[in-house]
């Protein structure tokens, strides 16, 4: 009988090591997908053109794919400028401020927004530029309802929202 009792809690054991070297592996695979797409975001830009609509709100007019990311920003008078790096990773990094504070636009539902637009790191948040230039801070949007209700409105042009 002692024998049959070894012989049983052996395999027990050797059943539970398998069991948790497979959950093992099946994280470390996890991770290596999460590096693929992150070298495959960071391996394509985009093109982004976004318009003043009102003083201080704005909307995405059109975007590209592209090889860098460029964003052309036209302001209520019709001059058109690209932003540069700078002030694009200081309007992201502003704009995931206000996301960790909770004052974001791109994170309230559609009756919070009480200045009837979103503002520049917003929108570019809401494009595909911010999502490639923001990817830091994206955990903190792509879960969020509310925030794919904001990206879809942000568009002008609703045939460039993709």
């Amino acid at each position: 009988m002692k024998k049959i009792k070894k012989i049983i809690q052996i395999g027990m054991i050797g059943g539970l090591a398998a069991v948790a070297g497979g959950a093992l592996a099946g994280c470390g695979s996890n991770n290596d997908n999460a590096d693929t797409l992150n070298q495959a975001a960071n391996a394509q830009g985009a093109f982004v053109i976004i318009e003043e609509t009102a003083p201080g709100q704005y909307k995405i007019k059109d975007q590209y794919p592209s090889d860098e990311t460029r964003v052309v920003l036209k302001d209520l008078n019709g001059t058109e400028r690209i932003l540069s790096k700078e002030e694009m990773d200081a309007l992201i990094k502003e704009e995931a401020a206000k996301i960790d504070n909770g004052t974001s636009n791109l994170t309230k539902d559609n009756g919070q927004i009480s200045s009837g637009g979103l503002s520049l790191g917003e929108t570019l948040l809401a494009s595909a530029a911010g999502a490639i230039l923001g990817s830091w801070i994206g955990s903190k949007l792509f879960n969020n309802q509310n925030f794919a209700n904001q990206q879809r409105g942000a568009f002008s042009n609703q045939s460039a929202y993709q």
